[in-house]
């Protein structure tokens, strides 16, 4: 668990577990509107905007096919999904490696549409 938490920096972070790659994908994938505290949406940073623009977010992992997928239902009305990427490009890529070390591709799914 250590090795996961000192692991997680998203530009240099890497898996060297099994528990430390499920757990960057679970801390990584995080995005939900949930997650934002701040009620006046004047105030809100862009990742606090993007957070509130996730509906539903989840992870799906199928041992058959080796592939981990996040799906994401993603409130365009609020934030566009380029918008995401542009926070959330980082976390997406260590998400790659840690499914990777876990012999699996990562995919993404925004909106019903297949990005990864």
């Amino acid at each position: 668990m250590i090795a996961a938490i000192g692991n997680h920096e998203e530009t240099s972070g890497i898996a060297v577990s099994n528990v430390a790659a499920a757990v960057i994908l679970a801390d990584k994938s995080n995005v939900h509107y949930s997650r934002v505290r701040k009620e006046d949406e004047a105030t809100f940073t862009t990742r606090d905007r993007v957070n509130y623009a996730a509906r539903e977010s989840f992870l799906t992992a199928d041992p058959q096919k080796q592939e981990i997928i996040m799906h994401l239902e993603i409130d365009t009305s609020i934030c566009s999904v380029m918008e995401y990427f542009e926070i959330f490009m980082t976390k997406m890529l260590l998400c790659r490696r840690a499914a990777n070390f876990l012999k699996c591709r990562f995919g993404l799914v925004i909106n019903g549409n297949h990005m990864l």
